[in-house]
């Protein structure tokens, strides 16, 4: 069967962001759904809610699973939540996971400051987008600049959506997920901060560090993050 693969996106952005992904799963053959979270993209009338956003995981992943193994694939607030998803006692039909962006534990002084600097950001002159954009038209190749924003920035579900993330228990999901496991992380990534803990409770995980890299791996160097899910696709399709 053909491996399908789910991804989500992280805090602010939208499905959109995935679009290098999308079209070179298509071209190889992969079936792909890039979702959008409550408060995002095309949903974002709606109210971000920690238990809408595992909804919308579960409802991708148990779609896709009823026509092939499923990997998922999640970046930054989207890995956070994936790793609580596929490391749940239920445990959902997921058969390769890659976390990108996100080995840091979201609670305490760490995401107390986030959301500080994210309200700073807010107060800002147009909410500080124009400081945003001027920072990814530095970081990010033109093939990818204006799918980052194109669903729009989910601005009014950040802060709600931030202090949503201190319920989630990973370091027991991650002791619990039992799947082939890539973590990924780009060299100047902030949410570095926990990789070693990541890695030692998850010790069957394989750490990829892409160098001279920032946060945004996936739009920042999108050939290598499509190399990434071709090597797990290749690996569930081994097993």
């Amino acid at each position: 069967m053909v491996v399908q693969v789910v991804l989500v996106h992280g805090i602010r952005t939208s499905a959109t962001m995935w679009r290098s992904q999308v079209e070179h799963l298509s071209r190889r053959g992969n079936p792909v759904s890039a979702v959008d979270l409550p408060g995002h993209g095309s949903r974002m009338s709606e109210e971000f809610t920690i238990d809408g956003a595992f909804a919308t995981i579960d409802e991708a992943v148990r779609a896709a699973a009823a026509r092939g193994p499923v990997l998922l694939a999640g970046h930054s607030m989207g890995g956070l939540l994936c790793i609580e998803y596929v490391g749940g006692e239920a445990r959902p039909p997921v058969a390769g996971f890659v976390a990108a962006s996100c080995t840091a534990i979201p609670r305490g002084v760490g995401l107390a400051a986030y959301r500080l600097l994210a309200r700073g950001f807010d107060s800002l002159p147009d909410r500080g987008m124009w400081l945003t954009n001027r920072m990814l038209d530095r970081i990010l190749p033109a093939e990818t600049r204006d799918d980052f924003g194109a669903g729009g920035y989910a601005l009014d579900a950040q802060d709600g959506a931030l202090r949503s993330l201190s319920v989630l228990d990973l370091l027991a999901a991650l002791g619990r997920i039992d799947v082939p496991l890539w973590f990924v992380n780009g060299q100047y990534d902030q949410l570095r901060v926990n990789e070693r803990l990541f890695t030692r409770i998850a010790p069957h995980a394989e750490l990829i560090v892409v160098p001279r890299t920032t946060h945004h791996v996936t739009v920042m160097r999108p050939a290598v993050f499509n190399a990434v899910l071709d090597l797990a696709i290749t690996t569930l399709d081994a097993t």
